[in-house]
Order: structure tokens, then C-alpha cells, then sequence
């Protein structure tokens, strides 16, 4: 059974794409069953282009990605989500909405790179070490053996490399 994960961040356009990338890189990579989505509770309609180019360096293909809002992930015929992932401050204070199945949620949280000092050059550099580290967190996650893990488990689990 593939174990779908959903990462969520409020306008789905730089941390939350970021960690859909490299979770979907690596699972294909290490053969794992796990697919990755992303959204946001007030999507931007627009991808960041720092976050796209930083995924297509580490030869992430990211044809196909695009803004979306989480409402998708709330319908009949949705992927069913068994690990809700949050990767921004606002995104982890807001009313989620219910998620059939009652997924395992943690929050990751991650600076925003669009917020860097120092211009392009600045920002680039964030979106690289921002990916670098969401890369780390979602090779750890990608080691569990998430088709044996109860619930309970699972969060002490995840919430362990939150604070890696």
C-alpha cells in the first residue's frame, strides 16, 4: 500500500513544493511507496521560481507541479493521506480541515527563503540550504518502516526528527 503524504504550507509555492520534491525524489530513488503531495490553505496560484530551479539542480523533476489548495485533498476519489506534513509557522496554526482517515500530523518547520537577506544571490542560497535540509528530514522519514508503524508510533517517530 502506498503511504501518501501530504505537506501543507499556507501558500504552496516555495517550502511545502520543496518537500513534495525531495520526499518524491528520494522514495523513487530508494524504491519506497511513498508519494508525496503538496498544498496550502491560501494557495498563491504561482510557484516560486527559486524553488523550482533548486529542485531542478538536485535533477528533481518538477514538471507538473503547481499551487494548489488543500480542499483537493478533502473530496471523494482523493488520495487517501496517511502522514500530514506542515512546514510553515501559519500553516500549523490553522484549522486544518478533517482528513478522512485521520492521518498522523507533524509540524517541520522551515524559515521562509523568500525572506532572505541579500537579493537573488541571498535568496538562491536559502532555497538551496532549505531543500538540503528538507532532503535530510525526508531521507529520515523515507528509513522508517512506515507500513508497520501504528499511529502512536509513527508520531513519536516523526516528531523525532522534527527536533533532528
Amino acid at each position: 500500500m502506498t503511504t501518501n503524504i501530504l505537506i501543507l504550507c499556507t501558500h504552496n509555492s516555495a517550502r511545502s513544493v520543496l518537500s513534495e520534491g525531495m520526499l518524491n525524489h528520494w522514495a523513487q530513488k530508494l524504491g519506497r511507496d511513498v508519494r508525496a503531495f503538496s498544498a496550502g490553505s491560501a494557495p498563491s496560484g504561482r510557484l516560486n521560481p527559486h524553488a523550482l530551479k533548486a529542485l531542478n539542480n538536485a535533477g528533481v523533476d518538477t514538471k507538473g507541479y503547481r499551487s494548489k489548495s488543500w480542499d483537493e485533498f478533502t473530496v471523494d476519489g482523493a488520495p487517501e493521506v496517511h502522514i500530514v506534513i506542515t512546514v510553515c509557522d501559519s500553516a500549523t496554526s490553522e484549522a486544518c480541515p478533517h482528513w478522512p482517515g485521520s492521518p498522523v500530523k507533524v509540524h517541520w518547520g522551515y524559515a521562509d527563503p523568500s525572506n532572505a537577506p541579500g537579493g537573488d544571490d541571498g535568496q538562491r542560497l536559502a532555497f538551496e540550504l532549505t531543500r538540503q535540509a528538507m532532503g535530510y528530514r525526508m531521507l529520515q522519514l523515507l528509513a522508517l518502516p512506515l507500513g508497520s508503524m501504528g499511529p502512536g508510533d509513527l508520531q513519536q517517530a516523526l516528531t523525532r526528527i522534527a527536533q533532528s
